[in-house]
């Protein structure tokens, strides 16, 4: 009897996947009754501002009852972990994994604070850049620009809605100043000399921009927060072909900037 090359083939193929798959199988049973040994977290961080680390935040699970070392791999809920990451004030994104040696991994990447809000009633909280409110640190201050004056939103009502999402809402962002500081604070923060340069936004009455400086004892009246670029292209062409040119830091004490084509400068 002939025996047909290819059936026999497709015969081991299938005893090969078979075995395969009973030896993973096996392997996964084993390794699942494995106990974690070690955890290990690392922290991403593009800034000098630290505020989580690696004990900060085996402290946080542990303070949560979230049990890992020594819990068989079985019974570890990861879903559970990356929640309970992602839900703490300073974690922009928590991943989780368990190696083939049964230890946990935990990447974060930590938020970045774009600018410090102090409102009316005295509270005070960061907006970051993803746009989200960020509440302040117990262990650190971030040294980030500040925005002050007639701010009116507190934390707790605002939270659960980031700034870019009010800003696409006409009722909110009619309202709300707080889309006009991130936008605001977002091109000066890009801007190497506008960062340096610039320390306070402060929001008037008529919900428009003073700039308060590193330099110079002068005020910069922006305006709204419309036209930006054009602004700060026509405050640097002042500054390094007039006050440069006149020594004239200190002679002014207010530079307006918020009309078209032009800088109206008060002296003291």
């Amino acid at each position: 009897m002939k025996i047909n090359k290819k059936i026999v083939s497709i015969v081991l193929w299938i005893i090969g996947l078979s075995t395969l798959m009973v030896s993973l199988a096996f392997v996964s049973s084993k390794q699942k009754k494995v106990e974690v040994k070690n955890l290990s977290v690392y922290v991403e961080n593009n800034t000098d501002d630290t505020f989580v680390d690696e004990e900060d935040l085996k402290t946080y699970l542990k303070d949560r009852q979230d049990s890992i070392v020594n819990t068989e791999i079985k019974n570890l809920d990861i879903t559970k972990i990356e929640k309970a990451l992602n839900a703490h004030p300073a974690i922009e994104n928590a991943e989780v994994s368990v190696d083939v040696n049964g230890d946990v991994n935990v990447e974060v990447k930590q938020r970045t604070p774009l600018v410090r809000v102090f409102n009316l009633d005295g509270e005070s909280y960061y907006i970051d850049t993803q746009s989200k409110l960020m509440p302040l640190s117990d262990s650190h201050t971030a040294r980030v620009l500040v925005a002050t004056g007639f701010i009116l939103e507190p934390y707790a009502q605002r939270v659960l809605v980031s700034v870019n999402e009010i800003a696409k809402n006409e009722l909110f962002s009619k309202v709300s100043m707080l889309d006009d500081i991130y936008k605001l604070s977002s091109f000066i923060v890009k801007d190497t000399v506008l960062n340096m340069l610039v320390q306070q936004i402060n929001v008037t009455k008529d919900k428009e921009f003073e700039l308060f400086l590193a330099v110079g004892n002068h005020k910069i009246i922006f305006g709204e927060a419309v036209d930006i670029e054009e602004k700060f292209k026509k405050l640097k062409t002042f500054y390094t072909d007039g006050l440069n040119k006149t020594d004239g830091w200190n002679k002014y004490s207010i530079i307006n900037i918020k009309y078209k084509n032009q800088v109206v400068c008060t002296k003291k």
